[in-house]
């Protein structure tokens, strides 16, 4: 009788990363094994930190300040200012893109190293996950701390440094292009009015001089004018072509030279700091001085700084409504500053259970996600916004509620993932 011979099947062999071998228990007193996967870690949040960083700011200031942007290209200010005015941005731009840039960054990563199994040799090693992403979450505190920093005193310096340059800017921009069909009385001692005006040739350009404000000296009229603008020395050259001008002495007016000129006007820029920064492009000590001086009564709502006594005194009964609901704009932008400087660890604490159980690596499902994250987080910001007239509804706590409602979903998120469930 024939014997049947079975082969035993072969034994399994195990596959985990060289860093598993560092749990062996001659080797598990050193903790290089951990200190190892740390660190692995931590190179790839950081490297896709600084991507996402980069991608969101870029889209940013491409949303907020395009249009901007390309006037002051058109204005032919020079590419330094231009830079100038991107810098500028890049720190307001932040507040917003350090946080997405952080959940984006989290999910990819954690994704990926759950759909490569590398979680599961991870486990397989006795690592749990909550010692593995503890250097993950102490780095996103630390965000938390630059985010502060942002928010409250780098971004709306930048933002009110940037709203004054462009304002400067625009005007030279205004005075520079001479609109067509108005009096143009940015020149000290000059009204000027032009006709038509088609890049730079003009047309009917009329001039009227004055002394001291208010003697009128003489009036040149030309039919023709062309415009020119030196951007370097920051002047106007204005060419008037077959003018003729009157003359005003001795309270008469008599015939003036006439012929061809040439008319220079200075675009120097206004002083720094002469323009008043709204609220929101305040820091918050500013805030906070704005908010006691309120309170104290010794400060007006932004809305009736320009109004005389006498129209003060007539508005009275309204003062103490507007004071009020100043108070709840300062104090709701101060809320905000502080409660955007927690988004970050918010975002990475719910970011990295959710990128364990969506199990993908493809980076468009974890931008999605990210988004979608993004906009339920920023819905209770614009809600706040929204309601920041009313002080009846709190609205500088309703910009915790997101931090305190990501904080709590993740942290179960998070116990549950560790456990396995």
């Amino acid at each position: 009788m024939k014997r049947n011979k079975f082969r035993a099947p072969p034994k399994p062999q195990c596959f985990l990363p060289a860093f598993s071998i560092a749990h062996r228990p001659e080797a598990a007193d050193d903790g290089q094994g951990v200190k190892t996967l740390h660190t692995y870690l931590l190179r790839q949040i950081l490297a896709s930190l600084l991507l996402t960083v980069a991608v969101f700011t870029f889209v940013l200031l491409l949303a907020n300040a395009l249009k901007d942007l390309l006037r002051l290209v058109n204005a032919q200010v020079g590419l330094g200012l231009v830079a100038e005015a991107v810098g500028l941005l890049i720190p307001f731009v932040w507040v917003f893109a350090l946080p997405m840039g952080m959940l984006t960054a989290t999910l990819l990563i954690f994704g990926r190293l759950s759909a490569d199994q590398e979680l599961t040799a991870v486990r397989a090693s006795g690592v749990s996950l909550l010692s593995l992403t503890s250097p993950v979450l102490l780095l996103s505190l630390a965000l938390c701390a630059v985010s502060a920093m942002v928010n409250m005193e780098i971004g709306p310096r930048c933002r009110a440094e940037y709203t004054s340059l462009r304002a400067r800017l625009m005007a030279e921009f205004s005075k520079a292009q001479l609109p067509e069909g108005r009096f143009i009385k940015d020149f000290p001692g000059y009204i000027i009015c032009v006709g038509k005006n088609r890049k730079g040739n003009l047309q009917d350009v009329m001039i009227y001089q004055f002394e001291n404000e208010t003697n009128w000296l003489r009036t040149v009229h030309a039919p023709r004018g062309k415009l020119e603008v030196d951007a370097a020395r920051k002047l106007i050259n204005l060419y008037l072509y077959d003018f003729k001008s009157v003359i005003g002495s001795e309270g008469k007016a008599k015939p003036g030279p006439s012929g061809e000129c040439t008319l220079q006007f200075d675009l120097a820029p206004t002083q720094r700091g002469s323009r008043q920064p709204s609220i929101s492009d305040m820091t918050f000590t500013e805030l906070g001085d704005e908010l006691r001086a309120l309170e104290r009564g010794l400060a007006l709502p932004m809305s009736l700084r320009n109004l005389s006594p006498d129209q003060l005194e007539l508005r009275k009964g309204e003062l103490e409504k507007q004071r009020a609901d100043a108070a709840t704009q300062i104090r709701f932008q101060m809320h905000r500053q502080v409660a955007f400087s927690f988004a970050c660890f918010g975002f990475t604490l719910i970011g990295i259970p959710l990128g364990v159980r969506v199990h993908r690596r493809e980076t468009n499902v974890g931008i999605g996600i990210a988004l979608l994250l993004v906009a339920v987080y920023y819905s209770f910001i614009l809600l706040g916004q929204a309601l920041d007239t009313r002080p009846e509804w709190a609205p500088h706590l309703i910009v915790w509620l997101p931090n305190f409602l990501f904080q709590a979903v993740g942290a179960v998120l998070l116990w549950r993932a560790n456990r396995g469930v």
